[in-house]
C-alpha cells in the first residue's frame, strides 16, 4: 500500500495491454492485474481457429506481427501477445484476480487475491476494467444445461469423433464449432432460434457451412428453441412441433456477457436493457472520475460492436483524458471498410 500508482488496468487481454503501453508511454506508472494467463479469452478459443482480422490489425504499440498467412491463427496470437509483454516490459501480474475497487478520497484501492500472494491492496490514482467477457455465457437457462455432456466452451472435436452432437447457436462460433465438428467425425445438428445464420458471419465460414447442410453432411434446425437437455438427447420445439435430437455432446455456442460486478460494486449504472456501463464515449471515463472501460465491456451485451481492431486503441483515449488532451478518432472495423 506504500506503494500508489496512477493507473492500475483489471484485465490482461488485448485492449488491457494497449492501455497499458499507452500508460507507459505517456509516463504512467502503472500495473495490469490479470485474473488468469495474459490474453486468457484467446487462450480459450478453439484450437484450430482463425482471427477475423489480419495480423496487422491485431498489433500492439507498433510491434509488427508477421505471419506467413493471410488470418492469424490462435497460436499465432498467444505467441504474438506473449512476445508484445515482453517487447514493452508490461508490468503484468498474472493469476491475480481484482475482487473489489473501492473509493479512496481521490484515490481507489483495489483488492485482489493474487495466487502466490494472496490476498493484495493496491493503491492508485485511475483505474481501467478492461475484463472482456469470457467466462459469463449466455446460459438457455433450460432443465439439462448443468449437465456433463454440455459446455459452453468448445475447443476442438476430438472427443466427439462418431458421437450425436447438438451444436446450439447461430453466430460465427456455432458454425465453426458444427464444422469442426463434423470433420473429426461426428454427426452434427445445429439448432437456432433464428430463421438462418446472424449478421457478420465470416465470409469464408458461411459457404462451408451451407455446402456441408445441402449435402446432408451436417443436420440444421432453424426456428428451433431448446426446451430442455438430457443426457443423451436435445429436445427442441419449433413451429414443425417437438423434436427429440439424439446428442452425446451439446455445445451451446451463444456467446458471453460481460461481468459487471465489479462496476457495480464501486457505483457505476448499467443501462439493463444494454448493459452497457454509464460512460462517455469520448474519454471511456465512467460515472465515477478516473474510472474507465476498455475493450468489449463498453459494448454492453453486444459483444461485436467492439473487437481488438478498435479496442486496441482505447487507451489512447484514456490516457488523453487522464493528461487532459483531446482523444484521437478510433479507426473503422474490416467489417465496416469492406461494406
Amino acid at each position: 500500500m506504500s506503494e500508489v500508482f496512477d493507473l492500475v488496468i483489471v484485465g490482461g487481454g488485448p485492449c488491457g495491454l494497449a492501455a497499458s503501453i499507452s500508460a507507459q508511454r505517456a509516463g504512467l506508472k502503472t500495473v495490469v492485474l490479470e485474473g488468469a494467463s495474459v490474453v486468457s479469452t484467446i487462450a480459450h478459443y478453439p484450437t484450430y481457429v482463425r482471427f477475423f482480422s489480419t495480423a496487422e490489425k491485431l498489433s500492439l504499440g507498433d510491434l509488427p506481427f508477421i505471419i506467413a498467412t493471410e488470418k492469424p491463427t490462435r497460436r499465432d496470437g498467444l505467441a504474438y501477445y506473449r512476445a508484445v509483454v515482453t517487447h514493452f516490459g508490461i508490468p503484468l501480474q498474472q493469476y491475480e484476480r481484482v475482487t473489489a475497487i473501492e473509493r479512496d478520497g481521490d484515490a481507489f484501492i483495489v483488492r485482489s487475491d493474487s495466487r502466490s500472494r494472496g490476498q493484495c491492496s493496491t493503491r492508485t490514482k485511475a483505474v481501467v476494467v478492461a475484463t472482456g467477457y469470457f467466462g459469463s455465457p449466455n446460459y438457455l437457462g433450460v432443465p439439462g444445461e448443468n449437465l456433463q455432456n454440455v459446455t459452453h466452451i468448445y475447443r476442438e472435436g476430438h472427443e466427439a469423433f462418431d458421437q450425436d452432437v447438438v451444436v446450439v447457436g447461430g453466430g460465427n462460433s456455432a458454425a465453426e464449432a458444427a464444422l469442426d465438428l463434423w470433420r473429426s467425425g461426428a454427426r452434427v445438428t445445429l439448432t437456432h432460434f433464428g430463421p438462418t445464420f446472424d449478421k457478420k458471419i465470416k465470409p469464408w465460414v458461411l459457404p462451408d457451412f451451407e455446402n456441408r447442410a445441402k449435402e446432408g453432411s451436417i443436420g440444421v434446425r432453424w426456428e428451433s428453441r431448446v426446451k430442455c437437455i438430457e443426457r443423451d438427447a436435445v429436445v427442441i420445439t419449433s413451429p414443425r412441433g417437438e423434436e427429440r435430437l439424439k446428442a452425446d455432446f451439446v455445445y451451446i455456442m451463444t456467446g458471453f456477457a460481460p461481468n459487471m460486478d465489479l462496476l457495480r460494486q464501486v457505483g457505476v449504472p448499467i443501462d439493463p436493457r444494454t448493459g452497457i456501463p454509464a460512460h462517455d464515449p469520448e474519454t471511456l471515463e465512467t460515472s465515477v472520475p478516473n474510472l474507465f472501460i476498455a475493450g468489449v465491456v463498453i459494448a454492453g451485451f453486444d459483444a461485436n460492436k467492439v473487437f481488438i481492431e478498435n479496442g486496441r486503441y482505447h487507451g489512447d483515449k484514456i490516457v488523453a483524458r487522464i493528461l487532459g488532451r483531446t482523444a484521437p478518432a478510433e479507426p473503422k472495423l474490416s467489417a465496416e471498410l469492406d461494406t
